[in-house]
């Protein structure tokens, strides 16, 4: 039995040596201490020998059953680390190669176009300001002339928060405010930015960004607003263009004015198209401001980014702008 077991011995450890992968060592784990293994049957066979022939055998087997599961568990930790390292080479990233698919990225149009009107600006001497995106009524509406019930409140679907103390500003015209509140004229600046208003269509959106211009000094009279924005307008079209100036209704402007372009000039065929407002400020607007309106004047006018970029580059619906399709994006690169 002894010269059995020795046999035993050396065969169950050379077949775990030789196991080159999990699924072997298991198959031959199985073969020496499954339940029809080598070992188990011979300690099963037990029962057939002398008392101390038994002892004996048994506690040989027993030893010969711990050191074979020890040598599985052995192989199979090797095995595994084997099969870690050779995956790790396998799937192994060379941060020094060139990237594969690679595109270059480019500016969002509307960025675009929000720089380029910033850039014509200040080639005029206007200084770009930025003010708080959420806002106080007054700001927004009052010290703009715009009471709790004037009906142009109407004209702006407005996005109220805090029960209705605080808003989503729905135009830029408050950094004027804040602006001509703690300065003194002359003042000459522009206030781009992000505006929120409850309106959603292929020509409107919920939030789009604004371009407002102001300013104030003395003897500023409408003839120069009309001479600065078409200088504007045709610096940024960079084309001559039939404009007019369309009267119309602003609380925060009087006389107040709409510029449209004829599409003609434009090249798009469309007849007259709307592009801004503008307006002399108004006297209660200086005042709330605590400017003298009896000795200062002032002009602004206020622009839709979106508008302006959907006329530059040809594009019909503003949602585009904000989809996120990479094929329309691509166009700009």
């Amino acid at each position: 039995m002894a010269e059995s077991i020795e046999t035993l011995r050396s065969e169950a450890l050379a077949s775990i040596a030789e196991a080159e992968t999990l699924e072997s060592l298991d198959a031959a784990r199985v073969a020496l201490v499954g339940k029809k293994g080598r070992i188990t049957t011979e300690l099963r066979s037990l029962g057939q020998l002398e008392p101390d022939e038994r002892k004996r055998a048994g506690a040989e087997l027993n030893a010969l059953k711990q050191e074979v599961d020890g040598a599985i568990q052995a192989r199979r930790a090797a095995l595994q680390q084997a099969a870690a390292q050779d995956r790790a080479k396998r799937e192994a990233v060379d941060v020094t190669l060139p990237g594969r698919g690679h595109h270059p990225g480019a500016e969002h149009p509307i960025s675009l176009t929000r720089q380029r009107i910033e850039m014509l600006f200040a080639q005029r001497a206007f200084e770009a300001v930025q003010g708080p995106e959420i806002e106080d009524d007054f700001h927004n509406f009052e010290a703009l002339n715009v009471p709790p019930d004037h009906p142009a409140r109407a004209m702006q679907d407005t996005f109220y928060l805090d029960a209705g103390r605080l808003l989503l500003r729905t135009h830029t015209s408050p950094v004027q405010i804040r602006t001509m509140t703690g300065r003194q004229p002359p003042i000459r600046i522009i206030a781009p930015g992000r505006v929120f208003r409850c309106d959603s269509d292929r020509t409107h959106s919920p939030m789009f960004h604004q371009i407002e211009g102001l300013y104030v000094a003395e003897d500023v009279t409408f003839s120069q607003l009309r001479a600065e924005l078409e200088t504007f307008l045709e610096s940024f079209f960079e084309t001559s263009l039939t404009l007019r100036f369309r009267p119309s209704y602003f609380p925060f402007t009087e006389p107040s004015a709409e510029v449209d372009i004829d599409g003609a000039s434009l090249g798009t065929g469309r007849g007259w198209m709307e592009v801004l407002g503008c307006g002399m400020v108004h006297p209660n607007v200086l005042a709330a401001a605590g400017v003298d309106s009896m000795r200062y004047t002032g002009y602004a006018f206020g622009m839709g980014v979106e508008r302006l970029a959907m006329l530059r580059y040809g594009v019909d619906d503003l949602r585009q702008f904000f989809a996120n399709d990479l094929r329309f994006l691509g166009q700009f690169v």
